[in-house]
This record gives C-alpha cells, sequence and structure tokens, in this order.
C-alpha cells in the first residue's frame, strides 16, 4: 500500500506544495512545529532515509538546502533546521523547521492551529522566494 506521501506526490490526498522536480517533493506539514515547518521527501517511496542510495541521499539534502534558503527569506525565524525522525510515516523524509528557539523542535509540544488561509498564504511566500 502506497504510503500518504506517496499519495501526496500522485495528488490524491491535497497539499501545500511549495517546490517539486523530477526526483523530490516539498510541502508544508499540515501539523507543524511552527509556521513554515515544510517536508522533504524523495518520490521514490522508501521507508527509511538512510536505505536511499548515496546519491539520492545527497540530491534531497541540496534539494532541501534550496528550500530551506526560501523558507528563511520567506518566515520569520533565525534559522532553518533540519530533522529526521523517520517513525511518522513509512517513506524517508526530512523536516525543515523555522527556529526562533530550540523549542521550536520539540516534536512533543502542541501544535498550533494554523487556518487554510494562512497556510495559503505561507506557502505563496515561500513559492515567491524560490522563484527569485
Amino acid at each position: 500500500m502506497a504510503s500518504i506521501f506517496t499519495r501526496i506526490v500522485k495528488g490524491e490526498i491535497p497539499c501545500y506544495k511549495i517546490a517539486e522536480n523530477e526526483r523530490f517533493f516539498a510541502f508544508l506539514d499540515i501539523n507543524p512545529l511552527v509556521a513554515g515547518h515544510t517536508l522533504v521527501i524523495p518520490k521514490e517511496e522508501t521507508d527509511y532515509i538512510f536505505d536511499l542510495e548515496d546519491e539520492v541521499l545527497a540530491e534531497m539534502m541540496v534539494f532541501a538546502k534550496m528550500v530551506a534558503k526560501a523558507i528563511r527569506q520567506a518566515v520569520p525565524c533565525l534559522r532553518v533546521g533540519i530533522s529526521v525522525i523517520g517513525l511518522e510515516v513509512p517513506h524517508a523524509h526530512v523536516h525543515l523547521i523555522p527556529l526562533n528557539s530550540l523549542s521550536d523542535t520539540n516534536f512533543s509540544k502542541e501544535r498550533p492551529i494554523i487556518s487554510a488561509e494562512k497556510f495559503l498564504q505561507i506557502q505563496k511566500d515561500i513559492c515567491q522566494k524560490l522563484e527569485v
């Protein structure tokens, strides 16, 4: 059975897409730690990030770097952190998290409620920075 992320890539489940190329896909996390929290995934479904071929993992990090730079320009933050947990969805992924404090990386904290309108605005703001 396809993971939820594979279904997002195929367009079966809607998302707030940030970026895409032939191998990777980035979209806003719908249960974010902070506004602008973005997931980067390979399109090819692989359960565990460290099972990716070295070349694919390296390319994914370069893709994530491009997205992180756009997030940093679009979302008020000191930095954009990266986290690999790998327990939530059986599909390799990294979390790009806008950071203003160390607590912004606490996955057990209460998550903010973000309206659809705010998600759309964040998506637009980040995507505009990618186009520059």
